[in-house]
């Protein structure tokens, strides 16, 4: 499970650093990058892990969000994993939202999912206890945040997880995947026919059931094309969080769309949110 260094770019006073490895959970070659902050040349730093969308790799979140020079000002490690595992050995489908880039961060159970799409332990699990081993990194102090497909799985890696992330935020996030087409299609596909058994992947079936974090912080654009479709459902949410009073803080953004160009104008807050959570 030894980190092979890729790339190297100097940025803000660090390095934004990829890296690939042999997954454990996911059985072949994994790939992510990390922003170690100017901080991280003298101490251990927190970490932030950001889970991307549909279609993205660790790449698109990097080049694109603008998330680097807050970090370095908060003196924070952020974390880009890939969205799925890949390669020719590993099952994908003709459709964008299955499959190579659309792991939905769930451990599936199904043929031919089964074998290699275990990303809900490899973000959660095995992804954070190699890099705190192998990196400057703060052990056990981390947070979460996503986008879309990714804000689903920021969503249901802090929920199932209470005390392993200080914080939790999200952009657009999937967040009642049993009751959107997305949802019902991968989890499917991933998890079989048994739809309790989808529950334990659904943000809002976890609020209902229980599970709490101490926030949860939102942002979601008026015009995005999958809001308007009911892909995202963050209403949903926000009712369950509501009746469970699970604290939760839906910013509706009038006119944003889905894309990095809305992520990159809200996300210096998202990580002032964090970093206030990850140094308290």
């Amino acid at each position: 499970m030894s980190l092979q260094i890729i790339a190297s770019i100097r940025e803000f006073g660090g390095y934004l650093n990829r890296y690939s490895h042999d997954s454990a959970s996911c059985h072949c070659e994994m790939i992510f990058s990390i922003y170690l902050p100017p901080q991280a040349q003298n101490e251990k730093v927190p970490a932030l892990y950001w889970l991307s969308g549909l279609t993205c790799t660790d790449d698109n979140a990097r080049s694109k969000a603008g998330a680097q020079r807050y970090a370095a000002e908060h003196g924070i490690a952020l974390i880009f994993p890939d969205t799925s595992p890949r390669g020719e050995d590993v099952a994908d489908a003709e459709r964008y939202d299955l499959g190579q880039g659309a792991s939905f961060y769930v451990n599936a159970t199904q043929p031919p999912w089964a074998g290699h799409y275990q990303m809900y332990d490899y973000v959660s699990r095995e992804l954070p206890a190699l890099l705190e081993e192998n990196l400057p990194l703060l052990a056990g102090v981390k947070s979460v945040s996503g986008h879309s497909m990714g804000g689903h799985g920021a969503l249901i890696c802090a929920l199932k997880n209470p005390s392993g992330y200080r914080s939790v935020s999200a952009f657009a996030p999937i967040c009642n995947p049993v009751n959107g087409e997305w949802g019902k299609t991968c989890f499917t596909a991933y998890l079989g026919d048994d739809r309790t058994t989808w529950n334990a992947y659904d943000a809002t079936a976890l609020v209902e059931a229980g599970a709490r974090v101490s926030d949860i912080l939102i942002d979601q654009g008026t015009a995005d094309e999958f809001y308007d479709e009911k892909q995202l459902l963050p209403e949903s949410l926000k009712a369950a969080c509501d009746k469970a009073g699970q604290a939760i803080t839906l910013r509706m953004q009038e006119d944003y769309d889905h894309s990095y160009h809305f992520i990159a104008s809200f996300i210096g807050e998202h990580i002032a949110y964090h970093a206030r959570a990850l140094k308290s």
